[in-house]
């Protein structure tokens, strides 16, 4: 029985992917590193300081601290989701399910967690999570289920009594390490793609997500 719905963030709530490859190919761009939009699509779930030390170790530069490179990439993604940002299709839907069933519910992110905190109040959804949790707080990032199987904890469940919801192929792998049921929604171009076949379900859009999986 499932007693606890875990929220991946970004593609999943918020379409926040474009404002981190934008922000990405502008900061890197400062330090001399020209990134392609699949260049940055290659670090896709990563944590913000893995992207930094991926770069890093192939195209090393000079003019800029990683930490100063990071805090730039923030600083922009912060203001495009500011400033642009809108939840996605269904998000308030979904939600709503999980709290009428009486499910327990989380935000588990790669995202830094001072970012997940600016995106639920912008949408008025701090009410909404029992938890909210950023892997820059774990030793590993997903893939690694750490992420996840913290969150449960925090929510006092098992991991086993959690559902995960996810939008991105390292997301799906945490979540199924986790040992937990894990819905995948990709990107409409990913959606057919045979790398899924191991979810629970996949859905188009969060417009789809229903209580069944919960028994």
């Amino acid at each position: 029985m499932i007693k606890a719905v875990i929220f991946d963030m970004d593609g999943l709530l918020i379409d926040s992917e474009p404002f981190w490859r934008k922000a990405e190919i502008e900061a890197f761009r400062e330090v001399g590193l020209t990134l392609t939009e699949n260049d940055c699509r290659e670090t896709m779930g990563y944590r913000l300081n893995e992207v930094m030390d991926l770069w890093y170790s192939r195209y090393p530069w000079s003019e800029k601290s990683k930490h100063d490179v990071e805090k730039r990439i923030l600083s922009l993604v912060s203001h495009y989701i500011i400033t642009e940002a809108e939840p996605l299709a269904g998000v308030h839907r979904a939600i709503d399910i999980c709290r009428k069933a009486g499910l327990k519910t989380a935000i588990a992110s790669s995202s830094p967690l001072v970012l997940i905190e600016r995106v639920v109040e912008r949408f008025g959804l701090k009410l909404h999570f029992d938890l909210l949790h950023s892997a820059q707080f774990e030793a590993f990032g997903k893939p690694h289920p750490a992420v996840f199987i913290n969150t449960a904890h925090k929510l006092g469940v098992t991991p086993h009594q959690c559902m995960v919801l996810e939008d991105s192929f390292h997301g799906m792998i945490a979540g199924l390490a986790a040992r937990m049921k894990t819905i995948v929604v990709p990107a409409p171009e990913e959606f057919n793609h045979q790398k899924w076949a191991a979810a629970t379900a996949v859905i188009g859009s969060l417009e789809e997500f229903n209580s069944e999986w919960f028994n």
